[in-house]
């Protein structure tokens, strides 16, 4: 099979929504101090150029969260790969994640934050796919609402390729 990206948002749309979705978040703070938190890997391109346009004091995290399962179906074992660094208690939480689909990472993230009794937690996500969601998960700051494709760039990957793409493209497999 040959692979081919056709592009679906590009790189001066995702630069744009970006900045958009920065002065949202920093009109919505008002000058407080926010954690973001960057769900790993995906999501590290569109937290450096978010929190490079808040006008707020920002500091930030990493966490590392895997879904056991095949590409179709997770199993439901969700395992902290990356745990936060320092404790959350009294922050304001901003959790930066690329794309939500089915919603069950993000559920079980966000009851786990939670519980370590942050001031609040707030969820920005760049990409997200409401058509596929299985569990209930609000989402404060949305980029794009997207289709039931692939996608691949600005993050994104397949088997850790294409990440670098300053786009975003829809991964297709095609017949020799």
């Amino acid at each position: 099979m040959k692979e081919r990206v056709t592009t679906l948002i590009s790189e001066e749309a995702l630069k744009a929504r970006v900045q958009e979705i920065a002065k949202e978040i920093t009109e919505f703070y008002n000058g407080e101090e926010v954690k973001t938190v960057c769900v790993l890997k995906g999501a590290v391109m569109f937290m450096v150029d978010l929190v490079k346009s808040l006008d707020l004091p920002v500091k930030f995290d990493f966490m590392d969260v895997s879904s056991y399962g095949n590409s179709t179906e997770s199993s439901g074992n969700i395992k902290i790969l990356k745990d936060l660094d320092d404790p959350i208690e009294g922050e304001n939480l901003l959790i930066v994640e690329d794309i939500i689909d089915s919603g069950r990472t993000l559920h079980y993230l966000m009851d786990y934050l939670k519980s370590k009794k942050p001031k609040s937690v707030k969820l920005c996500t760049l990409f997200d796919k409401p058509e596929r969601r299985e569990f209930d998960v609000h989402v404060d700051w949305t980029g794009f609402d997207i289709p039931d494709e692939f996608i691949v760039g600005y993050g994104l990957d397949y088997a850790q390729r294409y990440r670098n793409l300053p786009y975003i493209g829809v991964l297709h497999f095609d017949e020799d």
